[in-house]
């Protein structure tokens, strides 16, 4: 294809992909964030620096690409809303800026984090009435059970990272130390009973209706990732300094930390053997897809997830698997990164079909 006839089509083509731009597609964000903080708990300076990098630059870029989406294409950001299989995936956004503010946070930079919990929280509070009514509760369709898929587990995350940035910053800010625990364990307890409903109404629809190979998609990978992020939220929230919120529930929140880290362990096989059962029985081809970074976020989160719960409970096996698993993560990382890199090249310059 000549370079002139690229340059005059490559505005249309860019349009294009941001009409069609996934919901979800900071979970870009989650994971390179999540991978820096495990790599930066276990001493790799450098790569968790390097991740941090890719983290800032893909959530600058996401979040310009939204806007440009929401100036130029809002009835597509409107109908994502309306439909349940993606309007949760827009929680993403919050759960992206606060893993970016907890890997701030690690740098010492607490304004950062405190201005994108500013953010987050405002945005979580918002969408957690939105969404639910846009994209369930006012639709004739019924029953809405057969419309969940995992992207619903998103809302969880995205209450879990509201409990993470504020237990992180409870210990630092002394001032506002008393709010900051009452938004951590209210934040803590919203995601708690968000997965028992999210889990019960997802294996409604897996058990109720019959369930297409296509139809298991990576967002599914979430279940394990919104209680790997409990486990951590839970961690910091027994890491904050004496408060009232924090002295009444810490012991209640460290129990239950473990519990859920059993869980989470015990999920993943689970989800493996319905990978295997999706791409080698049935036979559905693994391509890039940006829904993949769903699953490189809960590998990350697990990882860490042990290293803080080994940390924060004294329990040295459980920090070693974290630690371990660490590098499943990063691999995984690597070669979605790739693919990824290697899709979005191939869609801004193949010629165009008529």
């Amino acid at each position: 294809m000549p370079l002139s006839s690229l340059a005059q089509s490559s505005p249309g083509r860019v349009g294009g992909l941001v009409e069609r731009l996934t919901p979800g597609y900071f979970a870009l964000v989650m994971a390179s964030g999540i991978i820096s903080i495990g790599l930066g708990l276990t001493g790799f300076r450098l790569l968790s620096v390097l991740l941090f990098t890719v983290c800032i630059v893909a959530y600058v870029v996401l979040l310009g690409l939204n806007l440009w989406r929401f100036a130029s294409f809002r009835h597509a950001m409107v109908e994502d809303f309306k439909d349940p299989k993606r309007a949760f995936g827009f929680f993403t956004f919050v759960a992206g800026t606060n893993v970016l503010g907890a890997r701030a946070a690690a740098e010492g930079w607490y304004s950062l984090t405190a201005w994108l919990l500013v953010v987050s929280f405002s945005v979580w509070l918002v969408l957690g009435y939105v969404i639910p009514w846009s994209a369930v509760l006012s639709r004739a369709e019924r029953p809405a059970v057969a419309l969940a898929n995992g992207t619903w587990f998103i809302w969880v995350v995205a209450s879990q990272s509201v409990a993470v940035s504020a237990a992180t910053l409870e210990v630092v800010m002394e001032d506002a130390r008393a709010w900051l625990a009452i938004l951590a364990v209210l934040s803590w307890s919203v995601g708690v009973f968000l997965y028992a409903a999210s889990a019960i109404i997802v294996a409604l629809r897996i058990m109720l209706y019959e369930l297409d190979p296509k139809d298991f998609d990576p967002p599914y990978w979430v279940a394990m990732g919104a209680v790997a992020i409990t486990v951590v939220a839970g961690a910091r929230i027994v890491e904050m300094e004496s408060a009232p919120m924090a002295d009444a529930t810490q012991g209640l929140v460290a129990g239950l930390s473990v519990v859920f880290w059993a869980f989470a362990t015990w999920l993943i096989p689970v989800l493996v053997a319905a990978g295997v059962w999706r791409h080698y029985v049935r036979k559905v081809p693994l391509v890039y897809v940006p829904t993949l970074w769903s699953i490189i976020f809960p590998l990350g989160m697990y990882a860490v997830a042990g290293i803080y719960l080994g940390r924060a409970d004294r329990l040295p096996i459980v920090e070693a698997i974290g630690s371990s698993w660490l590098w499943v993560a990063v691999t995984a990382w690597l070669l979605v990164f790739i693919a990824m890199t290697r899709s979005v090249g191939t869609a801004l310059v193949r010629p165009d079909r008529t």
